[in-house]
């Protein structure tokens, strides 16, 4: 089965994501880990998911990458409400802080877009 130009566009997505939010996070990790342990923790987290957001898209593996697009979405959510009570939890510059302000909301959205698109039918 050949994959359409929008599943295409979706590993695109995520696989911008993911490189961002590796990069992001190593940085994060090698130079201020210290200072803010479980956001930059899961600032890596969220570079893991994306990764396998990605490979599971590719290899056709919808039921994977419906998983993961959930378990992304629950922690873009989670960690969105935790910032809004208290801001200071979360750096700006985390993936998910601020319901993924920082990446002009894309980590909250981009979730929604590739759950409904594994959910239509081949």
């Amino acid at each position: 089965m050949k994959s359409s130009g929008f599943s295409r566009v979706l590993i695109v997505l995520y696989g911008v994501l993911a490189l961002a939010a590796i990069g992001r996070s190593v940085y994060q990790i090698a130079t201020k880990f210290d200072t803010a342990p479980i956001p930059y923790s899961l600032s890596a987290l969220a570079a893991a998911v994306y990764l396998l957001v990605v490979i599971a898209l590719a290899a056709r593996w919808h039921t994977v990458a419906t998983v993961a697009m959930v378990f992304e979405l629950i922690g873009v959510l989670s960690v969105g409400m935790l910032t809004l009570i208290d801001a200071s939890m979360f750096p700006a510059d985390t993936v998910w802080s601020r319901f993924g302000q920082g990446y002009g909301y894309i980590p909250v959205l981009l979730p929604l877009v590739g759950l409904w698109w594994t959910r239509q039918p081949r």
